[in-house]
């Protein structure tokens, strides 16, 4: 009887531990699959701190769990294994502490989960923990180490690969922007609290709004609810010495008593006095349902605000961080909802002028979008460029910020480019926004150690300057030899440079410094030539670089050039339509070579007297100079002149040269020799090509004087 009592004394706590890890594991994974990480691992911890029989029980393990977004290789979804408990426990700590962003115990947890067999993957999340704990050569040996293993998964092959290219892009010092800075901004007013992010800029640039959580924010039960971890939107601007003033909560009814967060703001250019709020809102009783509110603006005061419908907010998945295009016809924002690339993806919608959604979102695909994630876009209007952050490109660790430039000619972007150091971290980088020049942004980052462990701070950047360059030679277009001495003539198409001249160089090459926000008209002349131009943009430029522009010069031809599709109406001097057109060409090439005097002349067959076809084609070359005199050209650059019929034209081939005959001369087309064609068709074509109008450069160095 003593021993059956000591055994039922062993077997009574054995059994009520038991029970209490049911409830711990019970209650740890709902907290879990909810995504409250911190609440799951502080069950998960109580759970294995009962070890009594761990390393006795165990559990099936799915091979393909969605939640993990792994693909075994070679198994099927119905693949089962049976692990111990323990190893389970340990491997859901070791995740609670990489999606509570706590990378150091995140690497100490997978180092020990990935020795055991039960998760071949936690070799490749401590490669994702050293990563984001700034352990760049260590995470390459681990991604290395898992591509050879013999149990990766193919999604997670593929990531890891991409990862290490990440690793070697921080580890490469010519991606640090020695000349950016970037700084933490007023704890007073943006840091304060448990965590700030997302700064949009609210209607102008020296006025800001954000997310933060704090104490004095709205709030609705006091016993049940703590205001400095619920995220309300607040805002701020610049005094007249350039310092923010005190932030203040945008109160009831935008904010309330969820979690209200990354804003964007919309002027609507159909009402002045209306404007609109968009933003992303939440609950912590389910921290997956987040979706995209709307709520109208008059003077400061708010209408309640709505959830936007289906075609932004698909219901089972998350749609975030909206972001309104500078005209207010775009909205962008990130969704996981389906018919991405995987993961949260970047997609568009059109609005009409109350600010509401018309149509169907549009992803933007391939390369901005990858398997993974990508979010809080912003699109910077000037440059042309889209901001965003994401972990699924080349990523130094977590979230990184690139940006793809947006060609608007095939409407494609081009592939992202990480920002580099010191902008991005190995922790979480994003959010970030760019004033007009790109000379000064804001963005979040949780990089610097928190007491609530994952917090983000908005930072300010001063972006590095950007240099820009032009430069190219000038060429004669028919030989392509250098033309030394060439000017170039550079004229601000926005009148603020005063104009300015440049010389070509001993070797045909000119060098030229630019600004940001810039448009040059340039035009490249030299005597015996016709001119040359460009318009240089520097407004997409985003980053310092030397552009290439060259210039080809066409001699200036001693004979005519004739202005094929002048015509006349019959037997008079009269221009017709298509014979302007052809003028308005003619007034163009005049305006860019305007130092030339030109003659313009009219010719005649030799069809009926010398006196009538003289006098004709003087009235016809006539015409022709009033016109352009009529466009603005000044008529001491033009001289109009009649040849009649005594200038036969000459056979010329496809390309507008003249066709010689045995001798080597030119075939003049002459009245004896049109009459010696046996077609009367060609007979009338000759004659065609001999009434005809031309013009001929006469003089260079012509200038305007004006009074």
């Amino acid at each position: 009887m003593k021993r059956i009592s000591i055994l039922l004394l062993i077997l009574v706590p054995l059994l009520s531990f038991g029970q209490a890890r049911k409830v711990w594991l019970y209650h740890a994974d709902n907290f879990f699959k909810e995504t409250d990480y911190q609440n799951a691992l502080i069950n998960y911890q109580n759970a294995l701190s009962d070890s009594v029989g761990l390393e006795f029980a165990t559990i099936p393990y799915e091979l393909t769990q969605a939640n993990l977004r792994i693909d075994k290789k070679n198994t099927s979804k119905d693949s089962v294994k049976v692990i111990p408990l323990s190893d389970y426990i340990k491997h859901q700590i070791a995740l609670c502490y990489m999606r509570t962003y706590d990378y150091k115990r995140a690497v100490a947890s997978f180092r020990e989960t990935a020795q055991l067999d039960s998760y071949p993957e936690d070799l490749y999340y401590l490669g994702v923990a050293q990563m984001n704990n700034d352990q760049h050569e260590d995470a390459v040996n681990t991604f290395e180490n898992y591509i050879r293993s013999e149990n990766y998964s193919d999604s997670l092959l593929r990531s890891a690969q991409l990862l290490i290219t990440g690793c070697y892009y921080a580890m490469d010092e010519s991606n640090m922007k020695k000349k950016v800075t970037v700084s933490i901004l007023d704890t007073n007013v943006f840091n304060k609290g448990t965590s700030s992010f997302a700064p949009q800029f609210f209607g102008r640039e020296d006025r800001l709004m954000f997310t933060s959580a704090r104490d004095g924010g709205v709030i609705l039960d006091p016993e049940k609810q703590v205001s400095a971890f619920l995220c309300d939107l607040y805002w701020t601007e610049m005094d007249e010495q350039g310092n923010w003033k005190e932030a203040t909560n945008f109160g009831r009814p935008l904010n309330s008593a969820q979690h209200d967060a990354s804003s964007s703001f919309n002027p609507l250019k159909l009402n002045e006095q209306q404007s609109v709020i968009y933003y992303t809102r939440w609950s912590d009783a389910n921290r997956t349902k987040k979706a995209i509110h709307m709520s109208r603006m008059v003077n400061f005061k708010f209408y309640e605000s709505f959830k936007l419908p289906e075609s932004i907010n698909v219901e089972g998945y998350q749609s975030i961080n909206p972001f309104v295009s500078m005209d207010g016809k775009t909205l962008f924002f990130s969704s996981d909802r389906p018919g991405g690339q995987g993961g949260l993806d970047i997609w568009k919608i059109e609005l009409d002028e109350s600010g509401l959604p018309v149509g169907e979102p549009e992803n933007l695909g391939r390369p901005v979008n990858s398997e993974l994630d990508e979010q809080a876009p912003f699109f910077h209007e000037i440059s042309s460029t889209l901001f965003f952050s994401s972990n699924g490109h080349n990523s130094i660790g977590g979230l990184d910020l690139f940006k793809a430039s947006y060609n608007k000619e095939n409407k494609a972007y081009g592939s992202p480019e990480n920002l580099g150091l010191p902008i991005n971290s190995s922790m979480d980088d994003s959010y970030i926004i760019w004033d007009k020049f790109l000379r000064k942004g804001y963005f979040a980052s949780d990089r610097e150690p928190c007491a609530n462990g994952h917090c983000y701070d908005i930072y300010e950047i001063t972006n590095e300057p950007i240099l820009i360059a032009l430069e190219g030679n000038v060429y004669d277009s028919e030989t392509e030899e250098l033309i030394p001495g060439a000017s170039l003539f550079f004229k601000d198409i926005d009148f603020v440079l005063p104009d300015s001249t440049l010389t070509a160089d001993e070797e045909a090459h000119y060098y030229r410094s630019l600004a940001q926000n810039q448009e040059f008209f340039i035009k490249a002349t030299m005597p015996g030539y016709f001119a040359d131009a460009a318009s240089v943009n520097t407004r997409p430029i985003t980053q310092s670089m030397t552009l290439v522009q060259d210039f080809y010069l066409r001699p200036i031809p001693k004979d005519e050039i004739e202005l094929e599709g002048i015509e006349y109406d019959f037997d008079k001097a009269t221009l017709r339509p298509r014979s302007m057109e052809i003028l308005d060409e003619l007034y163009e090439f005049l305006e860019l070579n305007s130092n030339l005097v030109v003659e313009i002349n009219s010719h005649t067959d030799s069809r009926g007297s010398d006196a009538y076809n003289l006098d004709l084609s003087r009235r016809r070359a006539q015409s022709c100079v009033d016109y352009l005199v009529s466009k603005g050209i000044d008529k001491g650059r033009l001289v109009a002149k009649g040849y009649g019929e005594t200038q036969p034209n000459y056979l010329k081939n496809e390309k507008k040269q003249p066709l010689l005959d045995s001798s080597g001369n030119r075939i003049i087309l002459t009245e004896d020799y049109i009459n010696k064609q046996q077609s009367k068709d060609i007979q009338e074509e000759y004659h065609q090509r001999n009434r005809r109008t031309a013009f001929k450069v006469v003089g260079e160095g012509f200038r305007m004087t004006s009074d």
